[in-house]
């Protein structure tokens, strides 16, 4: 009951902004031009919608986070009307806190219970921060809402469903790209859920850096980390955004702190792979002598090494100009669905490499903002989807620039990267762990082996040798089809056997109510016939989901 209750409400709040977009591109949602509308009116539907996501609970304020950077599934003004929704949610009751920690730690609980402070430092959507003192030292102490576990499963599976209509009724690559948003946070939440794994996360990145002196993270307490409670020491500092009286006054160097803060996430995505995927002022802490200290690790961004390499290779084919170099790394990355032809992505590559270009030739400021808000309106017109990699890494580069023009409106992003990137070269090249006369040697055995093939491929086809052999994928979908097809047409007698017998009904008993619930039947029925779509017989989400409502009940 509780399900059908909270799903029923999820409906209810969201639907009207789905019809709302879908009304923006056919005006009668199935056919139609788009509709018209004023910027101020998307403005104010998205202020309506970020109120409406608040209100819905933890669930859509995280996922609202994670879109909030997804420029290739929601437009402006609504990305920036998004981001605006903070992750802060009343506190819970100090008690209710306390029997928590009570449950987890047992009898160590009492040790950290002696100084604890009630009042919480910060309380956000999954666990809240309270201050304490142990073993000499003082120590913030991290822990997880009791029953969030079990509201965010149920939200999630809830989510799931109506995202399974939503891909049968309207599929496109928008709506898949949601789906593939929320099933990654349906992973990811779970890790984060998880407190061990943040104390994990903290180690493996105090490991990567531990020759670097300027970048540091929390030193955990292991005595005291269980699932739903983390302690760490407390690092002392100031947000990353409220440096201004520390600049002025010479305790700290500008240059220097935004040249850490930009190799710091350049040599996590392309050199270590492991990434802090939680970058906002929030969480970047500068200590009085310039260090940088990184908060918050329960989500981070494994980047495997063929991903950095396909980056690598998109970004020297957009630098020589490469077209089909570039498309072959978006197929590579996963940036385009199998079944989109070449020849139709081909535009959108070509759009990207003006992009590019442009930004090569301009001198204007905040030139970086401007060059990802026009990728990103790239990929939401055209087929394609981010990689969450890439999305991570404009986001952060967007934060950098942002950050710095915070301070110095005369900032030039694009050249301070440059420079960051020149000064670290040596270090950010181990990216694929290979040299630059080892990556043009890997070009030319590749152009090779694709020649051989070419020739091995005529060859054959002169020898009348070629076979084409069809792949099990493509049987099991025309089978799918025929299964379908087979559906439909009993689906249509049903319907049809449904409006003879109910005007058979009405002829005998004259109940103008009985024949219209039958006709409105037979018409939903016939209306289900034409919308079912050919490539989608079954849930694709049912295997994916990495979190499920029955693991906490």
């Amino acid at each position: 009951m509780k399900r059908i209750f909270r799903g029923f409400s999820v409906v209810l709040g969201l639907s009207p902004f789905l019809l709302a977009f879908l009304r923006d591109r056919r005006r009668w949602i199935l056919f139609g031009a788009p509709r018209r509308r004023t910027e101020e009116a998307h403005r104010r539907r998205a202020q309506r919608l970020t109120a409406r996501l608040a209100r819905l609970g933890p669930t859509f304020v995280k996922l609202a986070q994670l879109f909030s950077s997804r420029a290739d599934i929601l437009p402006e003004p609504y990305l920036s009307e998004i981001s605006k929704l903070q992750d802060h949610v009343p506190a819970d009751r100090a008690q209710d806190i306390i029997q928590v920690m009570r449950e987890e730690l047992e009898t160590s609980a009492e040790e950290l219970l002696r100084d604890f402070q009630e009042e919480p430092v910060a309380a956000a959507s999954l666990g809240q921060v309270h201050r304490a003192r142990v073993e000499g030292r003082d120590v913030v102490v991290k822990v997880l809402r009791p029953g969030v576990e079990r509201a965010i499963a149920l939200d999630l599976d809830i989510s799931f469903r109506i995202l399974f209509w939503l891909n049968i009724i309207f599929p496109n690559h928008h709506v898949r790209a949601v789906t593939n948003v929320v099933r990654e946070f349906s992973v990811q939440v779970k890790a984060e859920m998880d407190f061990r794994r943040e104390a994990e996360n903290i180690e493996r990145f105090q490991r990567f850096f531990r020759k670097e002196r300027k970048v540091r993270a929390p030193v955990v307490l292991p005595r005291f980390t269980r699932r739903r409670v983390l302690v760490m020491e407390h690092c002392p500092g100031t947000k990353i955004d409220r440096l201004h009286e520390l600049f002025s006054n010479g305790t700290l160097s500008f240059k220097q702190v935004m040249e850490t803060l930009t190799f710091l996430y350049m040599r996590m995505l392309m050199v270590d792979g492991f990434m802090h995927a939680d970058p906002h002022p929030g969480n970047l802490l500068v200590q009085d002598d310039g260090t940088l200290v990184v908060l918050d690790w329960g989500a981070v961004l494994e980047v495997p090494k063929w991903t950095r390499e396909s980056i690598l290779g998109v970004a020297l084919a957009l630098g020589r100009e490469d077209i089909d170099g570039v498309i072959n790394g978006m197929y590579h990355l996963g940036m385009i669905s199998p079944e989109v032809s070449r020849g139709e992505i081909r535009e959108a590559a070509t759009e990207i490499l003006r992009i590019v270009e442009k930004a090569k030739t301009t001198n204007r400021q905040r030139i970086i903002e401007e060059l990802i808000g026009e990728v990103f309106d790239t990929f939401y017109t055209w087929p394609l989807m981010l990689p969450q990699e890439l999305v991570y890494f404009l986001r952060t580069a967007a934060l950098i620039e942002g950050l710095a023009f915070h301070y110095d409106q005369g900032f030039d992003g694009l050249a301070f990267i440059r420079g960051v990137v020149r000064r670290n070269q040596t270090e950010l090249v181990r990216t694929t762990g290979q040299q630059p006369a080892q990556i043009a040697r890997g070009v030319i055995e590749e152009t090779q082996t694709t020649l051989r093939s070419v020739r091995d491929l005529v060859t054959r086809a002169e020898r009348e040798e070629l076979r084409v052999r069809i792949h099990p994928r493509d049987i099991q979908t025309q089978e799918r089809f025929l299964h379908l097809q087979a559906r439909r047409l009993l689906l249509a007698f049903f319907a049809t056997g449904t409006a003879v017998i109910t005007s058979i009904l009405f002829v005998a008993v004259r109940n103008w109510w009985l024949l219209a619930v039958g006709l409105i039947a037979s018409l939903v029925m016939y209306v289900v016939i034409l919308l079912l779509p050919t490539h989608l017989l079954e849930n694709p989400l049912r295997h994916a989901r990495g979190i499920r409502p029955d693991e906490w009940r």
